[in-house]
């Protein structure tokens, strides 16, 4: 049984609407489900999203502070005053910035830009750059993505004798600034309709109202990009730019996105959202996260393909240190906190801090530490002379991080954001109480059911509905994004046909699933590990996405598997592996569930010597269980644990010494929904055979011949082992036999052989019924297939219990 790693959930659909959807509008019934899963259930409502027509644009002048911002900038390009653009350092600012370069030169203006370096100015319009501004002879500032919030910055640019024209896409204060002109969506009683446009889709208006609308198809692409890449929601306007820009850049004309591509390895031919998002976005993001955004913004803005290459070069080593300095905090953290952890119980809500760790990158950390427990977490980095913990904090459904950190506002200098996400900064002093009154708010407010991370899929669907034309169709929902993400369907009671894994390392899985009539290959990255549990033959239930391969010249549909289980108890083969120990924690890892529902835990099974020969760092976190002559098995001393009815994995280091300490195992663990076998194999002269009414007659007359007088046992077990083809184990457990039925003698070490002995069945002996029962465990446990002896093993576990 392998537990899935988030909990699936798919919308209720209704199937008459699905299909009146499919008919109206001549789509396959799989993507007439997804359209009414998400809400399209009229036939003229999924019309529209589907086309994303131009009709859904909206006039710029809707948004309010327009009408005061367009007279203000064509005065000063009429008068040739100099403009200052004011951007942030993320992907977003950089393409609000970027895209404000290229309306500026097309409008023949004089202006300079600026943005604030990541960690040493921190987010935000600041007062010593609008200084600069002034000597630079600047008298109008147009900020974008950035500047709702700045009161005081704005009212020192107005008693600097400088206009500020904001354009901004956040979250609006209570008190908004004083500046000429306000421009965002979301401000009180802006009537425009859309309220998801990112940072550059707010400029991206701008340049409308300011062109009459004749806006340059091609920076449709900056403004794809921002809005990508800050996970704007792709509905609405959003969907009509995107589509636009993505457009536009499979034929791009701009030698910095051309180059990022290539940098990249994404064809530009075939580019979109997801490429963005995960190759192009990262990158840009790069310039600001350890060095100066402007970096980004340059290659943007280039006209020069040399300077592009490399400018793109550029960002991709920065992106390739930035993944690296991840990594290896990451590494520092996890390995804090599991030195923290009290009998490995995780906090509500995970805090740690280091020196060393970029304040660039603390969030993209918090976020993978989050996707690894599950738990809030908030990273921050120590400032080694001034002690100010600079850091990010990211979030999980069921709590409101904003809302936490509002609770011990006191203990932090600066703090900000929303309830999935927020920034903060606080000293080193007051660190240790920080944390204690975020786990208190924390306890009050998340259940176990909250710390159960929950997928949302599109479906439930056999392998036979996820076909080459569905793969195909699933294009008119495109892009996918924010608030439409690519779809995930569920496909359970599929059987694995073939497992293997590829790539370095053996790092990814490939497997071909099979569900009646219909056979898919799915792949897996990052999920190699998992071959060794999947044998061919393993029923799985799958979430995947769907996608075409395309191989020299031939298309068909794969899987691209985001999360799997086993939803039936297994039985894993490595009999004879050399290092059973560090199997069994790799085991552990793979097969405990990981999140907040069903806590399982895992056992080891030794003999007693085990123990004493063996070092166990590997088996860390396990109880030990030891082969017990008179109760069959019991704890290991002075080891955790001492109830097997929580463990619902097993592994067996050592087999059974007798049925009876098989039949105790199985009822010591009676919830193990794995078992693992990694007992060494006996060597074929070592092991028992199943014995037979021959096999007795056969040593009855060799026992004729060499014993009819007093022999040394020893002398007799030799040379009866010369004559015999069974192991010495197997003929002494047969001299007990008869021994029991009177057939022969044993006095002080010699054997004799009884001459004309009473009839006797063998069944009569006990000796000759436990022969029996310890050769037929112990021939399943040496040699019988894994679903032999799992089935005998259900047997005897009925039994058992």
């Amino acid at each position: 049984m392998l537990y899935s790693k988030t909990k699936w959930h798919s919308p209720a659909v209704d199937p008459v609407q699905s299909r009146e959807l499919a008919r109206s509008l001549s789509v396959s019934p799989l993507v007439a489900s997804l359209l009414a899963a998400r809400g399209m259930t009229a036939p003229e409502e999924a019309l529209a999203f589907i086309n994303a027509g131009t009709e859904e644009e909206y006039d710029p002048f809707l948004l309010k502070g327009m009408k005061e911002a367009v007279p203000r900038i064509k005065k000063a390009l009429q008068e040739k005053e100099h403009i200052l653009v004011y951007g942030d350092y993320d992907a977003d600012g950089v393409s609000s910035t970027s895209l404000m370069i290229h309306l500026l030169r097309h409008l023949g203006a004089s202006f300079d830009i600026y943005i604030p370096h990541r960690s040493v100015e921190g987010y935000g319009l600041h007062n010593h750059a609008l200084d600069w501004a002034l000597q630079q002879g600047v008298s109008l500032v147009i900020t974008v993505d950035t500047g709702i919030s700045a009161c005081s910055q704005i009212a020192y640019a107005n008693e600097l004798g400088m206009d500020v024209i904001v354009t901004d896409h956040h979250e609006p204060p209570e008190v908004l600034p004083a500046a000429y002109a306000l421009i965002n969506p979301k401000l009180p009683g802006c009537p425009y309709p859309f309220k998801g446009l990112a940072g550059v889709g707010v400029a991206y208006k701008l340049a409308q109202a300011l062109l009459d609308g004749e806006v340059p198809e091609e920076w449709s692409e900056i403004a794809a990009i921002g809005t990508i890449a800050d996970l704007m929601p792709l509905l609405d306007e959003n969907r009509v730019i995107v589509r636009r820009g993505l457009k536009s850049m499979r034929g791009s004309k701009y030698p910095g996105v051309r180059a990022l591509l290539e940098v990249s390895a994404v064809s530009v031919k075939s580019v979109d959202a997801v490429n963005v998002a995960f190759a192009l976005a990262p990158r840009i993001n790069a310039s600001g996260r350890l060095d100066h955004a402007g970096r980004a913004v340059s290659l943007l803005t280039t006209d020069d393909p040399v300077e592009a290459e490399r400018l793109a070069g550029e960002l991709d080593l920065l992106n390739k240190e930035r993944q690296m300095v991840v990594e290896r905090i990451v590494a520092e953290a996890v390995s804090r906190l599991e030195e923290r952890l009290k009998d490995g119980k995780l906090p509500g809500i995970i805090v740690l801090a280091g020196e060393g760790w970029n304040v660039g990158v603390v969030g993209i950390v918090a976020s993978k530490l989050l996707e690894r427990y599950y738990r809030p977490v908030i990273i921050l980095d120590i400032h080694p002379e001034t002690g100010c913990c600079k850091g990010s904090a990211r979030s999980i459904p069921g709590l409101d991080i904003y809302e936490a950190l509002s609770s011990c506002s006191e203990l932090m200098d600066h703090f900000g954001g929303h309830p999935a996400a927020a920034g903060m900064s606080l000293h080193l002093d007051n660190l240790e109480a920080f944390t204690a009154a975020l786990e208190e708010f924390t306890s009050g407010v998340l259940t176990d059911e909250h710390l159960v991370p929950v997928t949302e899929a599109d479906g439930e669907y056999s392998l036979a509905d996820l076909t080459l034309q569905a793969a195909e169709e699933l294009e008119l929902l495109a892009p996918f994004g924010m608030s439409n993400p690519l779809p995930k369907f569920i496909v359970r009671e599929a059987v694995v046909k073939e497992t293997r894994t590829m790539g370095q390392g053996n790092r990814h899985l490939k497997l071909v699933l099979q569900q009646g009539g219909a056979t898919v290959e799915a792949v897996a990255f990052g999920k190699g590990e998992l071959a060794e549990l999947l044998p061919p033959g393993t029923g799985v239930d799958v979430l995947a996405e769907l996608s075409i391969n395309e191989w020299n010249g031939s298309r068909k549909v794969q899987l691209m598997l985001k999360d799997l289980s086993v939803p039936q108890p297994q039985l894993f083969d490595f009999r004879g592996v050399r290092d059973a120990a560090a199997r069994t924690q790799r085991l552990r890892n793979l097969l405990l569930p990981q999140t907040g529902g069903k806590q399982g835990l895992a056992a080891a099974v030794v003999r007693k010597d085990w123990l004493k020969e063996q070092d166990q760092p590997e088996c860390q976190g396990m109880t030990f269980w030891v082969y017990d002559q008179y109760n069959g098995i019991s704890p290991a001393d002075n080891l955790p644990g001492d109830d097997g009815r929580s463990v619902s994995l097993l592994c067996l280091l050592d087999m059974p010494e007798s049925t009876e300490q098989l039949d105790a195992l199985l009822r010591t663990f009676p919830e193990a929904e794995n078992i693992a076998l990694l007992h060494s194999l006996r060597q074929e002269r070592e092991r028992l055979l199943v014995p037979t009414r021959e096999h007795f007659k056969m040593l009855y007359k060799w026992l004729a011949a060499i014993a009819s007088g007093p022999v040394p046992e020893q002398e007799a077990l030799l040379r009866l082992s010369r004559k015999s083809p069974m192991s010495l184990r197997m003929l002494k457990m047969m001299l007990d036999v008869f021994e029991e039925l009177d057939f022969i003698r044993r006095e002080q070490g010699q054997l004799s052989f009884v001459t004309r002995p009473a009839a006797r069945d063998l069944t009569s002996s006990s000796h000759f019924m436990r022969l029996s029962q310890l050769a037929e465990m112990e021939q399943y446990f040496m040699e019988g297939s894994p679903s032999e002896l799992q089935e005998w093993m259900e047997s005897r576990r009925l039994g058992a219990s």
